[in-house]
């Protein structure tokens, strides 16, 4: 095995991404080889090969880009932002379904199985964190404050949730990108009223959520053992609406509730994750959510917090917590 000093960083994501730009550019000053690649890549521009079921128990195998290389028992890190999988366009529907399945489950299961090298973060552990339910549970349990929530599709339930609270929203389960008569929609948190309840509620789970009287919201960065909290300011039930009008400060944040934010990850199997937090005039901590892949480069932009470095150091460090 290669020197410490040696031993490279996958970061593995799609090809315009500046918050991987950032980081990368922080290892690049320490020295840190880096090898990039999208799964997308698959093909000319990406090669893998993994041997299994032969001494040494760990696997053998290298991973090959246009430019770098990389032995997979070499591997020190492994930093999974924002990969594309290929969808094959130049294939037929059935040709590229099938295409696609190798890819996922051979390519992604040579990277789900290492071991040695630190993860930020194992996209299993980011998929089991993406569902809201299970945070929202998990949180409670933790002793984080939660605003009410139901999600259900039955529109009685929903009704009667609706009337029972002076102000109720209601939010995707998950983003998902997608376009109605052609047109991209985006989804916001909005406030529903009771007559907006019917039967159309019947075809999918729907987040129903009181609405925090909040005078700010808060986004916190947790990357290892470090925590970034930036207040945000703009008047705006959904603060994603409009960049233009927000205001950014650096805090922080109370000691307890630091340390749940950090046992809430440990409890996930998370190394980093971006929880958005809501402030009432009471100056009560409401969890929303946590995104455990989110984005944070503005926030370094707008606040000078040393996010990149920050994940730099983690993913150069190449241990676990």
């Amino acid at each position: 095995m290669a020197g410490t000093e040696k031993r490279p960083v996958l970061v593995v994501t799609e090809a315009d991404d500046v918050t991987a730009d950032m980081v990368i550019t922080e290892l690049n000053r320490r020295s840190v080889p880096v090898v990039r690649f999208n799964p997308a890549d698959i093909g000319d521009g990406l090669t893998v090969s993994a041997r299994y079921g032969s001494r040494p128990a760990r696997a053998a195998g290298r991973l090959l880009t246009t430019s770098r290389a990389a032995r997979l028992d070499d591997v020190r890190a492994v930093y999974w932002r924002r990969p594309t999988w290929p969808d094959f366009p130049q294939l037929s529907a059935d040709d590229a379904r099938f295409a696609a399945a190798q890819t996922r489950y051979g390519l992604g299961g040579v990277l789900h199985a290492l071991e040695g090298p630190l993860w930020v973060n194992h996209p299993l552990r980011n998929a089991e964190a993406d569902y809201k339910p299970h945070q929202l549970a998990r949180a409670q349990r933790l002793g984080l404050t939660v605003p009410a929530t139901l999600i259900t599709n039955d529109p009685d339930e929903a009704g009667e949730f609706v009337a029972d609270h002076p102000a109720v929203i209601y939010k995707t389960l998950r983003s998902t990108p997608y376009q109605r008569d052609g047109v991209p929609v985006v989804s916001w948190a909005e406030q529903v009223t009771a007559d907006e309840i019917d039967d159309r509620i019947r075809a999918v789970p729907h987040l129903f959520q009181v609405r925090v009287d909040k005078v700010c919201d808060v986004r916190v960065l947790i990357v290892g053992r470090q925590v970034f909290a930036v207040r945000i300011e703009s008047g705006l039930l959904d603060w994603r609406r409009d960049y233009s009008a927000l205001t950014y400060s650096a805090f922080i944040l109370p000691a307890s509730l630091e340390a749940a934010l950090l046992a809430f990850l440990d409890a996930f199997g998370l190394v980093s994750g971006s929880f958005d937090l809501a402030v009432d005039c009471a100056g009560t901590y409401w969890l929303l959510e946590l995104n455990p892949n989110g984005q944070w480069g503005w926030l370094e932009e707008s606040t000078g917090l040393p996010m990149a470095a920050a994940f730099a150091d983690l993913l150069t460090q190449g241990e676990t917590r």
